[in-house]
């Protein structure tokens, strides 16, 4: 009965649609849509981004059967990029706590499911504790398996405690977290292959603990940085899965897949590119924190062989994928994207000349620090340049750790800094939901 009246209400929209100024594509079959966002890894751990260390085939085939992008930024944590992606706003407007949704912000879910499509969610939460959040189903998924539920254990991996549906599942011993999501999304796509269907995996890989995966050679194996690469390599197969399942059903030209992270690689390790040692960056607020990958993959629609430089922030998925969809634009009060499909169809599309980062992870915490626990920070960042409200003013290019603050600099970049300032000015000098009577921790004093 469900299904049914899914498919009316579509049937209904697509008559409509045709009637609504702005509609942006119109093909027979609605486009399904699969958004992957991988949990603590930046973008120097991929093949596709010159990695040796990590192989990574199966996304290589989507990048180079997609486009690629180069500038894609994140906010350094988990949560936060959380509330962004699925807002589309900047946290300055909504970021309420580490592990709290704030409530009645619509959700690219909501959006979705409005409008006819069937919507899943799989993999981490991390959006509902004791002190408030919403639920998978509040945030418009019809069925939902995720780990760190209010119900949910701690443990995310073997023998994993999973939230389906409400339930926790009953599993057998030697069960591995990650492939009982990817089989609950392969089933989930396989009864709505008739589309269509809207796809969120936030994916619990490859964050820290750092266990062997099935795949690995040694099961016993403790060291971190070798199963860190495994658990790598493992995102890659549960990709391929997807893939796969949708060659099989004979409607992967007809599906969107969308791949990212959430932030930076864990701090504790380190990782080769191009000769360089990388360090991890989740938590910090400098490039390695916030450099993500972003893979956008769809046969016969999105042209192969595509490298973009262009700037791209979390802000700009949820009308991303809108446009993609062909659905009408979504109204978002506070909305600060801008969608990228027209770069993804080789088109010039709108070009960022800036993005803007807002990062207070925990403002209830008693102690804040340069990490997890980060005190309120604003930033614009071009291509090149980053301005901090505080100030100070970093070269990311020559400088990626931003160790040395630029007094005076060049013309070019008095340029930037100026444009820069102008883009904080543009934004609120504090964030929108936090209640700072509660803001307790002593933020340090950064001087210029």
């Amino acid at each position: 009965m469900k299904a049914e009246f899914r498919n009316c209400v579509w049937s209904i929209f697509l008559c409509l649609i045709f009637l609504v100024p702005g509609r942006l594509q119109t093909s027979a079959k609605p486009l399904n849509v699969v958004l992957i966002l991988c949990d603590d890894v930046g973008f120097e751990c991929f093949s596709s981004y010159g990695s040796k260390e990590y192989s990574t085939p199966r996304l290589d085939e989507l990048a180079e059967q997609g486009i690629r992008f180069e500038n894609c930024h994140s906010t350094p944590l988990c949560t936060p990029s959380r509330v962004n992606l699925m807002t589309g706003k900047s946290n300055v407007f909504n970021y309420v706590d580490f592990g709290v949704f704030p409530k009645n912000e619509p959700t690219f879910g909501n959006h979705f499911k409005q409008v006819g499509y069937a919507t899943a969610v799989a993999g981490k939460w991390q959006l509902m504790n004791s002190d408030g959040g919403i639920s998978p189903t509040e945030a418009g998924f019809d069925t939902y398996c995720l780990w760190n539920m209010p119900i949910t254990g701690r443990e995310r991996y073997w023998n994993p405690s999973l939230d389906q549906n409400g339930k926790l599942l009953e599993l057998p011993e030697g069960s591995y977290g990650p492939t009982i999501v990817n089989d609950f999304l392969l089933d989930f796509i396989r009864e709505n292959k008739d589309g269509p269907f809207l796809v969120y995996n936030p994916l619990i890989l490859p964050h820290n603990p750092f266990p062997p995966t099935p795949h690995s050679k040694d099961l016993e194996e403790k060291d971190n940085k070798k199963n860190f690469v495994d658990m790598v390599q493992y995102v890659d197969f549960l990709v391929g899965r997807i893939v796969d399942t949708l060659d099989e059903l004979e409607i992967r030209e007809n599906t969107l897949i969308v791949f990212t992270a959430d932030n930076g690689t864990n701090h504790v390790l380190a990782s080769e590119l191009h000769g360089k040692t990388v360090p991890g960056g989740k938590g910090f607020t400098h490039d390695y924190g916030t450099h993500v990958p972003l893979i956008v993959n769809l046969p016969g629609t999105v042209q192969a062989n595509q490298l973009n430089q262009d700037l791209i922030c979390f802000s700009d998925f949820f009308p991303t994928i809108v446009e993609a969809a062909g659905l009408k634009r979504k109204a978002i009060s506070d909305g600060d994207g801008w969608s990228y499909w027209q770069q993804c169809l080789g088109k010039p599309g709108i070009k960022r000349e800036w993005i803007y980062g807002y990062y207070f992870p925990r403002p209830y915490s008693q102690k804040f620090d340069e990490m997890y626990n980060h005190w309120e920070v604003r930033y614009a960042r071009d291509k090149r340049f980053k301005l901090y409200d505080s100030g100070l003013f970093y070269d990311t290019v020559d400088d990626v750790m931003e160790t040395k603050p630029i007094k005076s600099g060049n013309e070019s970049s008095k340029v930037a800094r100026s444009k820069l300032q102008q883009a904080l000015n543009a934004y609120p000098d504090k964030g929108q939901r936090v209640d700072y009577s509660r803001v307790k921790g002593k933020m340090p004093e950064v001087l210029n």
